[in-house]
């Protein structure tokens, strides 16, 4: 069974804890994830939300190698 897939740009991302596949009302979550609602990621991160995290052909030369930041902690 594939798990649902999550809308990208929903119209009221406030009104749902986005926290499990039940999708709960924020007023009336019944999966016990919590006490608050988990925000949906464009609440997060914006409406580019999706594009921040694809890494597909884009190469950041900044960035640390994993072996140099282990070398730099021993």
């Amino acid at each position: 069974m594939a798990a649902p897939k999550i809308p990208l740009a929903p119209r009221h991302p406030e009104r749902i804890c986005w926290g499990c596949s039940r999708y709960c009302p924020a007023e009336d979550m019944v999966c016990g994830n919590g006490t608050i609602r988990c925000p949906h990621p464009i609440e997060l991160f914006g409406e580019d939300w999706l594009t921040a995290f694809d890494d597909q052909g884009k190469s950041d030369d900044t960035a640390p190698v994993i072996t140099d930041v282990i070398a730099a902690t021993r």
